[in-house]
């Protein structure tokens, strides 16, 4: 498949995680199929804690963005 937005590049895939991710490598853009996006999601809430009595809440919200950043970066690291 072609990239939508160059005129002679095509579409890579990778997997990451078990996600398939379709990506250019001359513009850096991302594509994903129907129910990607929804792995990911699932994924990353799956990754968050639920239940930490021990920490206050502003150590809960930076966990939680240094873990969804891993997994994003993880996943979109090309």
């Amino acid at each position: 498949m072609e990239c939508p937005f160059c005129d002679d590049a095509r579409l890579l895939k990778a997997d990451r995680n078990g996600i398939a991710i379709d990506y250019c490598p001359q513009c850096r853009g991302i594509w994903l199929d129907r129910g990607e996006l929804d792995k990911i999601v699932e994924r990353s809430r799956q990754e968050t804690p639920t239940n930490e009595t021990t920490t206050t809440s502003r150590e809960q919200t930076e966990e939680t963005k240094k873990r969804k950043r891993n997994l994003i970066t993880e996943l979109f690291d090309f």
